[in-house]
């Protein structure tokens, strides 16, 4: 699976690290997903997602926003999203971290037949009317997705 995120945020920029504000809730979920605890180093946090069959990019490649509030993302140029589906036929499918991603994703690509699209709620704080329990219960669709494969 390919989680899609919309353009990291500035802690994420700034430390060169996917999801790497110490409040967002995507490492804690994928974690507990798969029944195991977060790790402390980025590297072995990569290797948990990569464990799980879980790829990590971001449908903007290029964009101009405010502090790191989606709301604010204008300017933008995607990724080469379609290149990198054509490039990996291994995956299978699409998870949107958060609605932005996914309304991005499909203002600039058009889906393919043969993948799954999961629209998850975003893990980042700025999202938070919901909680890490019902977040991640909304993301378990994920595991049983991978798991199914």
């Amino acid at each position: 699976m390919l989680v899609l995120g919309s353009l990291p945020g500035e802690e994420s920029l700034r430390r060169s690290e996917y999801y790497a504000h110490p409040r967002n809730l995507f490492w804690p979920i994928v974690a507990a997903l798969f029944g195991a605890p977060v790790p402390d180093r980025y590297a072995d946090r990569l290797a948990l997602a990569a464990r799980h069959r879980i790829a990590l990019w971001d449908v903007v490649g290029i964009g101009d926003r405010h502090a790191s509030s989606d709301a604010t993302i204008r300017l933008h140029q995607p990724n080469a999203i379609d290149r990198l589906l054509d490039e990996h036929p291994g995956i299978r499918g699409l998870a949107f971290n958060g609605g932005t991603a996914l309304r991005l994703f499909d203002r600039h690509f058009t889906r393919r037949a043969d993948l799954v699209y999961l629209a998850l709620p975003s893990t980042s704080p700025a999202h938070a009317s919901l909680g890490f329990t019902e977040k991640f219960a909304r993301w378990q669709v994920l595991r049983d997705r991978i798991e199914a494969d």
